[in-house]
């Protein structure tokens, strides 16, 4: 009687935790801008680790993962890691939608993007 009550609760646990990891995995998730929708200009002006969505073009590759971003009010670096693409590919005449946030040192200010979306 022991053992089957063992054997009970050890596959009730199991069970549970089967559908507990598989609900936690569905890979969903909130696709909308993550941050102010702002321009070149207020980006520079923000705070570091400022959440900030911008939409313009990106000139050319700096070199690495930085590339320079453009609106009608100025550029700025932006970041951009290989997996932060999501399969999108663009040129400097598609208008952009990035979403990511503010980088800010004592010397350099940039944007370390997140998302990129082609509009």
């Amino acid at each position: 009687m022991k053992n089957l009550m063992i054997a009970l609760v050890a596959a009730m646990i199991f069970c549970f935790a089967s559908v507990a990891l598989a609900d936690g995995n569905k890979g969903g998730g909130f696709t909308g801008p993550n941050g102010t929708v702002a321009t070149v200009a207020e980006a520079k002006k923000m705070a570091d680790d400022t959440p900030v969505t911008l939409v313009g073009r990106i000139d050319k590759r700096l070199g690495g993962d930085k590339y320079e971003f453009r609106d009608d009010t100025g550029t700025i670096t932006v970041e951009i890691d290989n997996d932060d693409w999501n399969g999108v590919t663009v040129g400097p005449n598609d208008i952009v939608e990035i979403s990511g946030e503010v980088d800010k040192d004592l010397t350099s200010l940039e944007i370390d993007v997140d998302r990129v979306v082609k509009r």
